[in-house]
Parts: C-alpha cells; sequence; structure tokens
C-alpha cells in the first residue's frame, strides 16, 4: 500500500478495547474529555496535527464501533512506553456500531474494519470520515 499523504486522512482513528466509563471514570455522553492515547511508531506521526479529527473506535466483542468524536488536542509526544498523543473526545449517547459500518457501502473499506487488529493511529478518507457523520444517532 501506498503511503499516507496528508489529503488522505480525514479523520484520525485510535482505538482502545475498554468501555468509556473505564477510559474515563465517570464519562457521560455529550461529555468532553482529554486523554492520552499510545501510538504505533511510523511515518504516520508526522502526519498528525492538534485539531485534526480524531475518533474513539472500541474494539472486541462487547460494543465495536465509534464510541467517541473530537480532535487531537496536541503534538504527538513521548513517555515511557513510547509515542502519545493527547485527543479531546466528546462521548456519543450511542455509538454507531461497527456492524452499521460494515453495511455501508463506502464505510466498509476503512482500515479500521478490514484490519481490526491495526495499530493506532488508523485513519478515515474523506468519504469513509462522511460516512460515520451521516450515521450519528
Amino acid at each position: 500500500m501506498a503511503r499516507l499523504q496528508p489529503d488522505d486522512v480525514a479523520c484520525w482513528v485510535v482505538k482502545t478495547a475498554r468501555p468509556a466509563e473505564a477510559t474515563v471514570p465517570g464519562w457521560r455522553p455529550g461529555q468532553a474529555a482529554t486523554v492520552s492515547r499510545c501510538l504505533r511508531r511510523s511515518y504516520r506521526l508526522a502526519l498528525m496535527r492538534p485539531g485534526a479529527p480524531c475518533l474513539l473506535w472500541r474494539s472486541g466483542p462487547d460494543r465495536p464501533g465509534v464510541h467517541a468524536l473530537g480532535e487531537l488536542a496536541g503534538e504527538v509526544g513521548e513517555d515511557a512506553g513510547g509515542p502519545v498523543v493527547a485527543v479531546r473526545l466528546t462521548l456519543l449517547a450511542a455509538p454507531v456500531p461497527r456492524a452499521e459500518l460494515l453495511a455501508d457501502p463506502v464505510a466498509r473499506d476503512a482500515e479500521v474494519l478490514r484490519m481490526p487488529a491495526g495499530s493506532n493511529p488508523s485513519y478515515l478518507t474523506p468519504a469513509q470520515y462522511a460516512a460515520v457523520l451521516g450515521s450519528l444517532h
């Protein structure tokens, strides 16, 4: 696959297997929270810019899908475990289920759906991001 270019990425995708209440204690729908997410070292990190759209994808068997929307809240940094980025996310009242996105002719080709075991960050193209936004409940 060719390397991503800035125009290929409409939204960054960061993943978690944890439920929202474990990610941010007391997190409620409609409430924004800033969290730090671990990233895999790759050329993609140089494409990430503060303010860029971002979403939180919950992976695994329990309610997989889009659980929060927001933006990158800072530059990619480093901690003891490697690259990290702060994201400011607003928890959705109702997640966008993985099954719903798999049924969408545009969204179903998203990297996070084709390669669910992939590492952070993943991304959505402009058309895929529009499909996700159109699926908000």
